[in-house]
């Protein structure tokens, strides 16, 4: 059996309890509850310091008590796995998507528009930079692979995230695409879903424009594949000169099938 613990430890569990729950976790004995009504109200609105910046339509739309017991909730039974305040945030959304973490009462979109607030964030302080050794700018979109901005998210919904908060809403599939700009701006624009396929495919780096744009042609069993080729390599064009899209990974030149001129001199 293990040892019972140390009376001053079993303070501080009670103590931090009552802190993250004190409407379910009794005030520690000997403690003035006006004086720890104090720390909870500070602890409270530390945590909450952190969300409001990265959650401000979440919070409207929910309004004052709705958006405080979710905040409570998330303080009293969330077990957070990153000590950095400033992944609070990314703690909230993973408390969300856990079960019956959100009441039934609540906006269905909830998670949705936490989410589509919350990537705005993660872009913007985001580590990631273009490989621009790898990069050709002015290469053929069609004829090689192209690239995208590393600090991107191809996003879709089953709400319009973007416009709650401006009227009633109701559900309808959304596309987005969200990227940081060359000026460190993270930009959202809303696509179709045959751009956002487009996108998808370019992701994995395997296809050309041209490969990507004919699965794309398939997929939607156009009539008239070429105008979906000309069409594609148009918003190729438009998503580059937004700085979504890099240009094209060069190509890797093998020393095997160079010609003999470009060979090293064995003398």
């Amino acid at each position: 059996m293990s040892s019972p613990l140390p009376e001053f430890q079993r303070f501080q569990y009670a103590f931090a309890a009552h802190l993250r729950d004190p409407y379910s976790s009794p005030c520690p004995v000997g403690v003035e509850t006006h004086r720890m009504a104090v720390y909870t109200r500070l602890v409270y609105n530390n945590l909450e310091s952190f969300l409001l910046p990265c959650f401000p339509v979440l919070r409207e739309v929910l309004g004052t008590q709705q958006w405080a017991r979710l905040v409570r909730s998330f303080l009293a039974t969330h077990g957070s796995r990153s000590p950095f305040f400033r992944q609070i945030p990314d703690e909230f959304i993973q408390f969300l998507q856990t079960e019956e973490a959100v009441p039934a009462t609540y906006p269905p979109f909830l998670l949705e528009l936490a989410h589509y607030e919350w990537i705005e964030l993660v872009l913007s302080i985001s580590s990631r930079v273009p490989d621009w050794e790898a990069i050709e700018p002015e290469g053929d979109l069609l004829l090689h692979r192209p690239v995208l901005n590393p600090v991107l998210a191809n996003l879709s919904y089953r709400w319009p995230v973007h416009r709650i908060g401006q009227g009633e809403v109701q559900p309808a599939t959304t596309h987005l695409l969200v990227f940081r700009g060359p000026s460190d701006e993270v930009q959202f624009t809303e696509i179709n879903a045959y751009t956002a396929r487009l996108i998808n495919l370019l992701e994995s780096g395997e296809y050309s424009g041209q490969a990507a744009l004919e699965i794309v042609a398939e997929e939607s069993n156009h009539p008239m594949p070429q105008l979906v080729i000309k069409g594609g390599l148009d918003i190729m064009h438009d998503l580059q000169a937004r700085g979504a899209l890099l240009g094209v990974m060069k190509p890797v030149i093998s020393l095997l099938g160079a010609p003999p001129e470009t060979w090293d001199n064995p003398d």
